[in-house]
């Protein structure tokens, strides 16, 4: 595959119960993998069943989105869990999904861990070694999603291959490292620029940070928030937006494929 080819990632099935997250069934429309909560921080099993189906009506390729057990914080808090309640807890939630996958005919692409479970692996080695450890407990083929730091270089350590991240509504650091949500203008909210970023992301293969530097970045996806207000518009532009570019959009595997 010459020409170049990008992954549109969401995470999905995040609602439980009789309480509802995003807008999945309009986002399904745009994107080309899925990032599958598995319980924990989100999602249920009535929920992960659906989120698969839909998934496969789409050709949309599946992934396991584990996370903290929290659901309360929706996962975005700091739990202290040892390595191996790590490894075992996203062995168990990769397991979970794998289910559902297994039911429908759907194969297992990738695992994006999901929050602070993902935040706090970008700097902690031994919580970083141990997700992977999980992954690869279940499957060493499976691509494991991250945007740099010690848990992408605990996958590439172990072996497995790395789907690179990159967010069009969030703000960089210099060092690479995305902007607190805690800061003001963290996250993007201007509909246009988010598109027009994107695509200037995925033809030159940087982004600027806030301190004005360039950093080039390696990228096979781009991560779509599903859960922010106008959401699916914002995944009907930017696709629109980079196919008109002439960028092909693909689930992950292909783009990880095509450059390797």
């Amino acid at each position: 595959m010459s020409e170049t080819v990008i992954d549109l990632n969401c995470d999905m099935g995040e609602s439980y119960g009789a309480w509802k997250m995003g807008d999945d069934e309009r986002m399904f429309a745009s994107i080309s993998s899925a990032n599958v909560a598995c319980g924990f921080h989100g999602g249920d099993p009535r929920v992960m069943a659906h989120t698969v189906m839909m998934a496969k009506s789409h050709g949309v390729g599946v992934g396991a989105h584990p996370g903290f057990a929290d659901l309360v914080g929706f996962g975005r808090r700091n739990l202290n869990v040892t390595p191996d309640e790590a490894r075992t807890d996203v062995l168990y939630q990769i397991g979970a999904l794998a289910g559902f996958c297994r039911r429908f005919g759907v194969p297992l692409q990738h695992v994006k861990p999901h929050g602070q479970l993902n935040n706090i692996s970008l700097t902690d080695r031994a919580l970083a070694d141990a997700i992977v450890a999980g992954v690869k407990d279940f499957d060493p083929n499976l691509l494991i999603v991250s945007f740099g730091g010690e848990f992408a270089r605990a996958a590439e350590a172990a072996g497995m291959r790395v789907a690179y991240e990159v967010f069009a509504d969030r703000e960089y650091n210099g060092d690479g490292s995305l902007v607190s949500r805690r800061q003001p203008g963290a996250v993007i909210t201007d509909h246009a620029r988010v598109v027009k970023r994107a695509v200037a992301m995925v033809l030159e293969g940087r982004v600027r940070a806030i301190d004005g530097a360039w950093l080039e970045i390696p990228m096979h996806t781009i991560c779509l928030h599903g859960d922010t207000p106008g959401a699916a518009e914002v995944a009907i532009e930017l696709r629109g937006a980079l196919e008109r570019a002439g960028v092909h959009i693909a689930p992950m595997s292909e783009v990880v494929h095509a450059r390797t």
